[in-house]
């Protein structure tokens, strides 16, 4: 019997831990496979776009996002091959923003995101391995997340959300077009662990 009470007491325990180490200071998290919103507090939201642009980038950055969103889908499904499906059209979506629109800084810029962007899109479809796809997948994220801080969306709302646990504790973050936590990283293994950072426009 005691030795019965003691792996049970270990069991709890380590559920615990488990449950602690995914809540953040922004919201706590259950492992009942239900996604769940931010409550205790709203997150920051975003300064105006560093650079000013022409309305129609915005636009076609948008579109970079919805496609985005729908490959980030797939992760929370753990499909890969509808990744690199998804990760297709990201890169199709990429390819139709028209640079010409922008000028100087915001022209610079660009280059540099575009190409950042490329690579990882790239390294999503050059992978079978889904965990290989999340590592690119981190990686577009958090430039894609810089795109946006740099030129803004127009008016649609993303959400720059973070998970603590993904990549053994490193963390990682991902957009979404919801403030409902569905976690790219680990799918319905831990679908709510994480929470909404920055609120972009």
């Amino acid at each position: 019997m005691k030795i019965k009470s003691l792996f049970s007491f270990m069991l709890v325990g380590a559920t615990l831990v488990l449950v602690t180490s995914c809540g953040t200071k922004k919201e706590e998290h259950t492992m009942d496979h239900e996604p769940v919103a931010a409550a205790d507090e709203q997150p920051t939201v975003a300064a105006a776009p560093q650079f000013k642009v022409d309305a129609r980038f915005q636009q076609q950055l948008a579109a970079i996002f919805s496609s985005y969103v729908v490959m980030k889908d797939a992760f929370v499904a753990s499909d890969g091959a509808v990744v690199k499906q998804e990760a297709d059209k990201v890169m199709n979506a990429l390819a139709g923003a028209d640079m010409t629109l922008l000028t100087g800084g915001a022209h610079n810029d660009w280059m540099t995101y575009q190409q950042n962007l490329k690579n990882s899109l790239k390294a999503i479809q050059a992978s079978a391995d889904l965990e290989e796809q999340r590592t690119a997948f981190k990686n577009f994220s958090e430039d894609l997340y810089k795109t946006i801080k740099a030129y803004g969306l127009g008016g649609t709302t993303a959400y720059y959300e973070y998970c603590p646990m993904a990549f053994n504790n490193s963390g990682a973050y991902w957009l979404s077009d919801n403030a409902v936590i569905r976690n790219p990283y680990f799918g319905d293994k831990m679908l709510s662990c994480g929470s909404v950072e920055e609120e972009l426009h």
